[in-house]
């Protein structure tokens, strides 16, 4: 088992300790706990881009409900090294040293947006160490999609055509959300960023910006390798799989999660009515910290 340097005493919001867990000579990844240090486990994947400071937006309700949000950064995010040749299907390879290295044998997933892939390739995969999965807002596979925002669309072809560009793209917009209001950070996920809690909006810059810290390759990976083929048996996943969808996403469309919960056996739906992209996410907080299984 590899380890990590933990604090004995939990730091406040704004300095989580940080745990670092070598995976071999050249790489490492690094995560930080929310919520109880003794409840039931679940880790969280991020966004497309993101970070472990995401996590942040469960600490109050996985305190109440007595879970234990591990939320890793994937490889070329945050303080994660760069893997330049992963993959979604190479999910399990920095998941797994994350929960070793908690003592966890089996934990729930919890995935949002671009963090959807990753999950399901673990429960595909590695169904030993996962017991159940809610997917908030997630990307869904181009099976499932008529067509991708033209957004998405754009920086997909940019991150397999010129990677470079998108690099220098994704440096410049964390330039700017480093001194801009939240607003350009969370405008991105919502229409409505006045309805945002300025602590939740803090929450969601700081994630941006530790996200390009030090790499933007993460990013044009992810935005390369989910436009295509994910390359995981959706047969394979047997355990249950709670999609939660806004009918207001414009960043993922829920007509897609309509196809994806027919593409998965033990999938199940639920719409949050009126609700876009973020609005998902702080919405469905209270109803999945609640359905977190022993």
């Amino acid at each position: 088992m590899t380890s990590s340097t933990r604090s004995q005493r939990r730091p406040s919001l704004d300095q989580q300790q940080m745990n670092v867990v070598p995976v071999d000579s050249d790489r490492q990844i690094t995560y930080t706990e929310y919520g109880c240090p003794d409840g039931v486990p679940v880790v969280f994947l991020h966004g497309t881009p993101g970070s472990r400071q995401l996590g942040a937006l469960f600490e109050a309700e996985a305190q109440e409900n007595g879970v234990r949000v591990l939320a890793p950064d994937r490889p070329g995010y945050g303080r994660s090294s760069p893997w330049p040749n992963r993959s979604v299907r190479d999910a399990a390879e920095f998941v797994t040293p994350v929960l070793d290295d908690a003592d966890v044998q089996t934990a729930g997933l919890i995935a949002f947006s671009g963090g959807s892939p990753y999950a399901l390739s673990i429960a595909a995969t590695q169904a030993e160490r996962i017991n159940q999965i809610d997917i908030i807002a997630g990307a869904t596979p181009p099976t499932a999609s008529d067509e991708s925002p033209a957004i998405q669309r754009l920086l997909a072809s940019l991150a397999t055509t010129t990677p470079s560009v998108l690099r220098g793209l994704f440096r410049g917009q964390m330039w700017l959300a480093e001194r801009l209001d939240p607003s350009f950070v969370v405008g991105q996920y919502t229409a409505n960023d006045d309805a945002v809690a300025n602590a939740a909006a803090e929450i969601v810059k700081e994630d941006f910006v530790e996200a390009f810290a030090h790499s933007r390759n993460g990013a044009v990976i992810e935005f390369r390798d989910t436009a295509t083929d994910w390359g995981v048996d959706f047969d394979e996943i047997d355990v249950e799989v709670r999609l939660w969808h806004g009918s207001n996403d414009t960043n993922v469309p829920i007509a897609g999660a309509r196809r994806l919960e027919g593409e998965i056996p033990s999938a199940e739906l639920h719409v949050l009515d009126d609700a876009d992209h973020l609005q998902t996410l702080l919405r469905s907080t209270p109803h999945v910290m609640e359905g977190i299984d022993d």
